[in-house]
């Protein structure tokens, strides 16, 4: 996972024999079932923290490959409880549509590796009568049947001080790992091979690996996994499946070269393949990618890795819809690889906000409300949004989904004591202790959880009953008819005209396929104070029968004259772009999550400095006063960044510099009276960017304002 678009050194050899002393000392036999955690596997993680920072040392420039030895050791064994599915449809909170056909053993995992530092900083898990539960068996009992957990090689610095997000090492895997197994649930192990976050943006190598040669990264990752592998066997996890690596669209440990990567996914799966025959146990090997929605890209990715003789099982791809593009998009790209690659297929990652609220005093990276059409930011479209995502994975062949983030909870009740909690424990998405690690993107922007609005548990730790989907999907559920959400609604008045509401709005219910209109009643006296005469904006709420409050934006503005202003029309001739340099930084994007309206925008991006404007001429104007506007949206622009709206009209030029800051931050730079007497006005956008920064302008609007006598 992306987290916020941002260790020591450890001898590998030194590792090795951590590793292998750590599996034949194993000491979790027959761990029996009860209600709270096992206080010692939950802070195993802190117990190891001094002897990780012992085991630090300068990193090596020589690497020897290990002599293993490929005897398989004790296993401990693990007294097992299990929760069966239901049979029939049951009485619930939420409504869950039942998803025709879909197999008992359908993947039904939620990645939990945050847990232990959660725990640690002294939150807990409840379950749905609010008593304090562990949260595997909470899981396990609401259907979840797999666990995914990451590992990162060495998150700690020279002193010891974890870098944040869980401080995901090897114990720590192997002491969630080991509850995971004591529920029943299988466990997927979330190689990044970094010492830090990996995903699109980062994929930076372990320490320890930073000074090898290709052939020698490829000899450590081997010998990582093979005895990671068997730590987490010997200690009894139930490991079923291996990921190689984590979103490595843009490059794994540090490496960037296509064929190496594919040498590396290899060396990992040859561990995987060795500890397979060793212990006589069936894992699978899966690839994880983004970009899950662009069939060519994705296609592209599958021929390289065939074309390399890459051996892998199945490609895992991370859906979010609020980032990604359509339902059918996704559907698409994953039929195709099944098809044409005889690959299974999975939903490596997804997530829904089941608020708008933050619980941490860290904003949330997804705001809520209506971030993806039909879908508010509430339980019910959470669970909707669990089992729409289920069954559009098992329609398009894929054989399971993972939620991610769904135990990440707050840990406090204010800032400053969340901030010590992070700093302490690891809880936060990122500590200061790893911006000597990942200064680009940790820096000074360390903290908290970004996800805790799209967790499973509410702000206190108590399970939601959104979580029950997982166990519903086959049988759905008996639960009263009610409306889920109303969408906000826009209404836009010309200048001078008569403001009319509608008197029904569209709900979405908790059962979708009763939706439909229902009747509105609207505020007068915000009704009165929404004045026409000018250009402006105002809200008017309204209420239903029922008692649902519903929201109207009044947009009183002029007609739009400008020629395919959003880009949602094929012909762009009308748009002129220009640009410094041999290639263009520029394109027309279909990526509704980037839009302000529609799908398409006119998106940027570049890995070096660009320079570029787009503009548009209109001609045979009526002589009068005009405005332009534009929308934009994007970040990482630095000091030296600019961005300006810029309109010529009777050979004089008007002017007003802007800069976009974060996501969805939309700005709306506006260009006032503008005088037009020879029928025609140029106007568009100038931008000199940094490397790297990328954003989107989108909903381009001229208009007359004001006639000449």
């Amino acid at each position: 996972m992306m987290i916020h678009k941002k260790l020591s050194t450890l001898l590998i050899m030194t590792a090795s024999v951590f590793l292998l002393s750590a599996c034949s000392n194993n000491n979790q036999t027959a761990v029996s079932a009860d209600t709270a955690p096992d206080m010692t596997l939950v802070n195993a993680g802190a117990e190891v923290k001094a002897a990780d920072a012992a085991k630090a040392a300068a990193s090596p420039s020589e690497y020897t490959a290990k002599d293993h030895d490929y005897t398989a050791k004790e296993v401990s064994e693990i007294e097992r409880e299990y929760f069966t599915l239901p049979s029939a449809a049951e009485e619930s909170s939420i409504y869950v549509e039942p998803v025709e056909g879909i197999p008992d053993d359908f993947i039904r995992g939620v990645d939990a590796s945050e847990v232990l530092s959660i725990e640690n900083s002294g939150a807990k898990y409840y379950d749905s009568e609010g008593n304090e539960q562990d949260v595997f068996k909470i899981l396990s009992q609401s259907g979840v049947n797999y666990i995914r957990l990451r590992i990162w090689n060495n998150p700690y610095n020279l002193d010891g001080n974890g870098y944040g997000g869980g401080n995901c090492d090897l114990q720590t895997a192997v002491s969630l790992g080991v509850r995971a197994t004591k529920y029943g649930m299988k466990v997927l192990i979330d190689f990044h091979y970094s010492d830090f976050w990996a995903d699109p943006e980062r994929q930076l190598s372990p320490v320890a690996w930073q000074n090898l040669s290709d052939e020698d990264k490829c000899l450590a990752l081997y010998d990582f996994t093979y005895d990671s592998l068997e730590t987490l066997i010997c200690a009894g996890v139930d490991v079923s499946m291996v990921q190689v690596g984590n979103e490595t669209n843009n490059g794994l440990s540090g490496e960037t070269d296509f064929d190496t990567i594919c040498r590396l996914f290899n060396s990992g799966s040859q561990a995987v393949r060795k500890i397979s025959e060793v212990y006589d146990k069936d894992i699978a090997v899966a690839l994880h990618y983004t970009n899950s929605t662009d069939y060519e890209k994705i296609d592209n990715i599958c021929a390289g890795l065939l074309e390399n003789n890459v051996d892998y099982d199945i490609l895992g791809l991370s859906y979010y819809t609020f980032w990604s593009g359509s339902f059918e998009q996704f559907g698409n790209v994953m039929s195709h690889v099944k098809n044409e690659y005889g690959k299974d297929v999975m939903l490596a990652e997804f997530s829904y906000p089941f608020t708008d609220q933050d619980g941490d005093c860290y904003a949330n990276s997804a705001a809520g409300g209506e971030m993806s059409a039909g879908y508010t930011s509430s339980v019910q479209s959470q669970s909707t949004m669990i089992r729409d995502m289920c069954a559009l994975t098992y329609d398009n062949g894929g054989i399971g989904v993972f939620y991610w983030g769904g135990t990440w909870i707050p840990v406090g009740s204010d800032y400053e004591t969340n901030m010590e909690l992070w700093e302490k424990y690891g809880s936060g998405w990122a500590t200061s202790y790893a911006d000597s690690y990942d200064h680009e993107n940790v820096g000074s922007y360390y903290g908290g959880s970004a996800w805790d609005n799209q967790a499973l548990f509410d702000f206190d730790g108590k399970v939601l009953p959104s979580l029950d989907t997982f166990k519903y999907l086959g049988t759905g559920t008996i639960c009263d008819p009610a409306v889920d959400y109303i969408p906000d609604i826009n209404i836009d008045v010309l200048v001078g005209r008569e403001l009319v509401m509608p008197d029904t709005v569209f709900a979405i219910y908790n059962d979708r396929s009763l939706n439909g209109e229902v009747s509105v009643t609207w505020d007068e006296s915000e009704l009165e104070s929404a004045d026409t005469s000018k250009d402006g904006e105002y809200t008017v709420t309204g209420r239903t029968d029922d008692g649902h409050i519903v929201t109207a934006t009044v947009n009183v503005g002029y007609v739009n004259i400008a020629d395919n202003p959003g880009f949602e029309e094929e012909d762009y001739s009308m748009w002129d772009v220009t640009y410094e340099g041999d290639s263009n930084p520029t394109d027309f994007q279909d990526n509704g999550a980037d839009a302000k309206t529609g799908d398409m925008s006119f998106h940027f991006w570049s890995e070096d400095n660009m320079s570029f404007t787009i503009s548009q001429t209109k001609t045979d104007l009526t002589p009068g006063v005009y405005m332009v506007s534009v929308f934009s949206q994007g970040g990482d622009m630095n000091d030296d960044c600019s961005m300006e709206l810029y309109a010529i009209a009777d050979g004089v030029e008007y002017t007003v510099s802007f800069m976009d800051t974060s996501w969805c931050n939309w700005q709306n730079p506006v260009i006032y009276d503008i005088p037009v007497t020879d029928g025609e006005i140029t106007f568009g956008v100038r931008m000199n960017l940094c490397p790297k920064s990328w954003g989107t302008l989108d909903d381009f609007s001229l208009c007359l304002t004001d006639t000449v006598d």
